[in-house]
């Protein structure tokens, strides 16, 4: 305001600036801290949502200690309700597990299939996808879960997913597939070979020979 030689010019010089921008300054300053407060509050709503799902998903995982058709109830209600949380995958893997306990392999099925496609972390995606070959596999279903495991997964499952393969061919009599399998998923696996791959591995080259 140096250019202005008085106070009086000055006052005049700012009442002009605001009479023709004062509006747009009020509006931006509105929405701006309209957009603030309505961030924080979405964050604060949102981790309370997140914790009431999780109390809710503790209470019914606490009930699958015991089991049962409570249980299935109670995680069932929470997937419908949670659709598309990351706790309704757990959930699903939850009431899968308890399906193999009776050997309900057509419901483990379902529940480790809902979870295999809906599951964003790529680490329980992989974990759903093989327990749902190896259900495949108790069915019988070779193809459905060799299928199944064309999946991308994380190179990190490697040495599982070959397993399973493996298991599957040496299933359908493919002892050279079998084996092929079960090398890829030892030197996958690295200084971690797992003993009983290895095993398995050494029982079909002696069954090999015989």
């Amino acid at each position: 305001m140096d250019v202005y030689q008085t106070e009086e010019q000055q006052v005049e010089a700012i009442k002009a600036f605001w009479a023709k921008y004062g509006n747009s300054l009020i509006a931006g300053l509105v929405l701006g801290l309209s957009g603030f407060v309505g961030i924080g509050y979405y964050k604060e709503n949102k981790l309370a949502e997140e914790m009431l799902v999780s109390d809710s998903f503790q209470a019914v995982m606490e009930q699958s200690q015991a089991g049962g058709n409570n249980f299935t109830s109670a995680a069932e209600a929470f997937i419908k309700d949670n659709e598309g949380s990351s706790y309704a995958v757990l959930a699903s893997l939850a009431l899968a597990k308890e399906a193999t306990t009776h050997l309900d392999w057509s419901g483990a099925e379902k529940h480790l299939a809902s979870a295999a496609e809906k599951a964003k972390d790529q680490g329980i995606k992989a974990i759903a996808t093989l327990r749902l070959a190896r259900v495949q596999v108790q069915q019988e279903a070779y193809d459905k879960a060799l299928t199944t495991l064309s999946a991308k997964l994380p190179d990190s499952f490697i040495a599982d997913v070959e397993e399973v393969k493996g298991d599957i061919y040496l299933k359908q009599g493919k002892t050279d597939l079998a084996r092929n399998s079960y090398q890829v998923a030892i030197a996958a696996s690295e200084a971690n070979v797992n003993p009983g791959l290895q095993m398995k591995l050494d029982d079909l080259a002696v069954a090999v020979k015989l």
